[in-house]
C-alpha cells in the first residue's frame, strides 16, 4: 500500500485505504470470462455493459490479482466525494508520483468530464494505465475528447449458461468457439455430459441464471431484477441521454409492449400511436433500449441498416427479463429463440434468413425448435443446421439448444 508522508495528502490516503479494504475483501472463487482478458499490451481499457451483469467485481478482482502480484493498483468509485473538490486528473498524478501503476475506476460516467481528463492522464501521464466500467449506454467513441484512438473496449454480458453452472457449482467447464460447437458438438456435448444434467440447468437458467442475483436466492430474483431494469431506465438512461421523466416513462411502456408479444415485429406508426411517441423518436427509443441491453434488434440479412430504420423483428434481451415482465405464461418458442439470439448475438452478427430463424457471420444458418422439430425447412440450405430443446446430445447437424450456452 502506498504510504503518504505529506499531511496534505490525507483525502488521498483514504482513498487508498477505501481502495485497499475492497479490494482485500472480493471473492475470487468464480471469475467472469473478461477475467482472463491480458489488458496490460493497452493504456485505457473500457468495460462496457448493462447494470447487475458484475463489472464492479470483476474490476475489483483485476485489482486484487495485481496487487498480489506486487503491482500497485487503486480502485476508486466514480460517485466517491472525494471527487466533490479533487479532479480525476489530480488523483492520476498523485497515484503516479507514489509509484501507481493502474487505476481502475468504476462508473466513469458519474464523473461529468470522464472523456476529456482520460485523454489528459493518457497523454500526460504515461506510467499509469487506466481500466474503466461504465454503463453500455455511454458511447465512447462519439465522446465530447477523441477516446477512439487511445482507448479499447470490452462487453460485459450477462452470464451464460457455461458461467450461470460454473458459479453455481464452482466448476471451471470450459467455453467453445461457434464453430467449435458447430463441427464438434457430439463430442462437446458427451464431454459435459460427464459432469452436468445439461437441460435441468438449462431450465434453471431460462428463469433465474443470467444476472448473480440468484446466489442470494431465487425468490428475489425478480425483484431484484425489476429493481435494475427500472434503475436502468430511470437513472441511467435520464443522466446519460439527458432524457426527461415523460419520455422515460413512455420508454418503460414501449417495453412492456415489446415484452407481452415478443418476438415482436413492430408496426411503427401503429407503436408510435400507442405509446404516443414520434417516430423518429420512437427509433430512437428502441436504439437506446438496445443499448442499454434491455432488447435485442434484428434485421433481414438482406436490409441495409440505418440509423432511422425500424428493426425486423425484436425481442427481450434475455429469458430472465421475460420472465420478470411477462410471469410463467412465457411461450416456450419464444424462450428458444430468445435465448439463442441472446447467447450467440452477445459476439456474433445474428440476421434473420430466407430459410430458418437465423442467420449468424453469414455463415451458419438455425432453426431453433423442439425435439420433434423436422428438416424441411432448411433441408437445401448450406451451413444449416436444427438446433432441438429438450435433447442431451445432437447427431449430424442436429445441435441441442443448451450447448449454445457454452460460447463464452
Amino acid at each position: 500500500m502506498v504510504i503518504f508522508v505529506n499531511n496534505q495528502l490525507q483525502t488521498m490516503e483514504r482513498i487508498f485505504l477505501k481502495s485497499q479494504a475492497k479490494i482485500d475483501n472480493v471473492n475470487l472463487s468464480f471469475k467472469r470470462f473478461l477475467f482472463d482478458v491480458d489488458y496490460s499490451k493497452h493504456r485505457i481499457v473500457a468495460i462496457k455493459g448493462a447494470r447487475g451483469t458484475g463489472k464492479t467485481t470483476l474490476l475489483l478482482q483485476h485489482a486484487k490479482r495485481l496487487t498480489d502480484d506486487g503491482v500497485n493498483a487503486l480502485y476508486v468509485a466514480m460517485d466517491d466525494l472525494f471527487f466533490q473538490d479533487k479532479s480525476l486528473y489530480e488523483l492520476a498524478e498523485k497515484f503516479a508520483l507514489n509509484k501507481g501503476e493502474y487505476l481502475f475506476l468504476d462508473e466513469v460516467h458519474k464523473y461529468p468530464n470522464w472523456s476529456r481528463e482520460l485523454k489528459l492522464i493518457y497523454d500526460d501521464i504515461p506510467g499509469v494505465n487506466v481500466v474503466f466500467t461504465s454503463s453500455s449506454i455511454l458511447d465512447i467513441y462519439n465522446a465530447e475528447s477523441d477516446l477512439s484512438r487511445r482507448v479499447v473496449s470490452y462487453i460485459l454480458p450477462e452470464l451464460s449458461l457455461r458461467e450461470y453452472i460454473n458459479m453455481l457449482s464452482g466448476m471451471n467447464l470450459p467455453s467453445y468457439s461457434l464453430s467449435e460447437i458447430v463441427e464438434n458438438h457430439k463430442l462437446i456435448a458427451r464431454e459435459l455430459l460427464k459432469f452436468i444434467k445439461p437441460v435441468y440447468e438449462f431450465n434453471n437458467y431460462l428463469k433465474h441464471g443470467q444476472y448473480p442475483y440468484f446466489i442470494e436466492g431465487v425468490d428475489v430474483y425478480y425483484q431484484k431484477l425489476l429493481a435494475t431494469i427500472n434503475l436502468i431506465l430511470e437513472l441511467d438512461l435520464q443522466s446519460i441521454e439527458n432524457l426527461d421523466y415523460g419520455n422515460v416513462v413512455k420508454l418503460k411502456m414501449l417495453l412492456y409492449s415489446i415484452s407481452t408479444s415478443v418476438p415482436y415485429v413492430p408496426n411503427i406508426s401503429r407503436l408510435s400511436e400507442k405509446i404516443g411517441l414520434s417516430r423518429p423518436f420512437l427509433i430512437r427509443a428502441l436504439n437506446l433500449l438496445e443499448k442499454s441491453q434491455l432488447i435485442k434488434q434484428v434485421n433481414k440479412n438482406s436490409k441495409e441498416i440505418s440509423y432511422l430504420s425500424k428493426p425486423d423483428k425484436i425481442y427481450l434481451k434475455n429469458t430472465n427479463i421475460l420472465f420478470a415482465i411477462g410471469g410463467d405464461n412465457t411461450e416456450k418458442g419464444t424462450l428458444r429463440e430468445t435465448f439463442f439470439a441472446n447467447q450467440t448475438g452477445n459476439f456474433h452478427h445474428i440476421t434473420l434468413p430466407e430459410t430458418g430463424d437465423f442467420l449468424v457471420d453469414n455463415i451458419y444458418t438455425f432453426e431453433v425448435g423442439g425435439k420433434n422439430k423436422q428438416m424441411k425447412q432448411i433441408k437445401d440450405t448450406k451451413n444449416g443446421f436444427i438446433v432441438k430443446d429438450d435433447i442431451e446430445i445432437g447427431a449430424m447437424n442436429i445441435i441441442p439448444l443448451w450447448l449454445f450456452g457454452f460460447l463464452y
